[in-house]
């Protein structure tokens, strides 16, 4: 069954995801800022490189003006968490009273920010791993295949049948804020090392002391999650992060696209926040506190 949905972002994986369900049949809107996407998407639709180099594109609306698709009852968010707050203001005068967002952000505190103005009830918390890389303005190459969890939620059904249907691997859990602090563990160990030193994930498992801060990282934020009483998805964090970067050896991490394109990077929801946390729960968090700074320094 096709279904109207709203993508709130015109990035890397917002073009993903837009291509990917425009292909299954399903109505894409898209709201964004970055004028520059949002004219090449109305252009030439959302355009997708798959891995074999086979290039298609999909009609998407795209738009700036929240008005154009106010009442939408499925909305998909996929901003950079320091964007949350925006995405949460639009959303608010936009989102139908029985609407449902999803968060497939990355970081701590996106579903809390969004929760904060539409109420707990229309937010639900989910987790990506897919990756994908901006070739350009409206056209991304596609990376990991990841998989997309979902916490359980009848509200999002519909939405969980559009995905299936686009061909994502899905799956739904009992526990998705496990899987939130798993995927934090990893990105907190490998995106800021790969952003500093310019290198693309397995890179890191090359070098003894780059290897070494990664692992640290991981430890620490598997330290901080423990005391938040969070149950991780794994045992071992540091084996559990440099799985991920050699499965994704080729890959560009988002936080390094960030850093070469010269925009802000979602250092503080990942190293700061745990910092923070960290702070909270009386637990030292050294190496993330260096990444957090040395990023924000970049």
């Amino acid at each position: 069954m096709s279904e109207d949905i709203l993508l709130i972002g015109t990035g890397a994986l917002a073009t993903l995801f837009a291509a990917r369900l425009g292909e299954a049949g399903h109505r894409v809107s898209m709201l964004g800022t970055w004028k520059d996407g949002l004219q090449a998407l109305s252009e030439n639709g959302a355009r997708i490189t798959e891995a074999d180099g086979i290039e298609r594109a999909f009609q998407v609306r795209a738009t700036n003006d929240p008005d154009e698709v106010k009442g939408v009852k499925r909305a998909i968010v996929l901003v950079k968490a320091w964007q949350t707050e925006r995405a949460a203001n639009q959303l608010k005068g936009i989102l139908a009273p029985d609407g449902i967002a999803l968060t497939l952000q990355n970081g701590l505190g996106n579903r809390e920010r969004l929760s904060r103005d539409l109420g707990a009830g229309r937010v639900a918390l989910g987790i990506t791993t897919t990756g994908a890389t901006l070739l350009g303005p409206g056209h991304v190459k596609t990376g990991g295949e990841g998989i997309i969890s979902l916490e359980q939620n009848p509200a999002l059904a519909p939405l969980e049948a559009a995905l299936r249907s686009s061909n994502f691997n899905l799956q739904v859990v009992a526990d998705a804020r496990s899987l939130m602090w798993g995927k934090l563990v990893v990105n907190a160990a490998i995106n800021p090392l790969t952003a500093l030193l310019r290198v693309p994930n397995g890179e890191l498992l090359n070098h003894p002391w780059a290897r070494k801060a990664m692992s640290a990282l991981a430890r620490e934020t598997a330290q901080v999650a423990v005391a938040e009483k969070i149950r991780l998805p794994f045992e071992d964090p540091a084996r559990a992060a440099e799985e991920v970067a050699r499965k994704t050896a080729k890959n560009l991490s988002s936080m390094l696209q960030d850093v070469q394109r010269g925009s802000r990077t979602e250092i503080d929801a990942i190293c700061g926040a745990v910092t923070k946390r960290g702070e909270q729960r009386g637990v030292e968090t050294p190496y993330n506190r260096s990444c957090w700074q040395l990023v924000k320094a970049m």
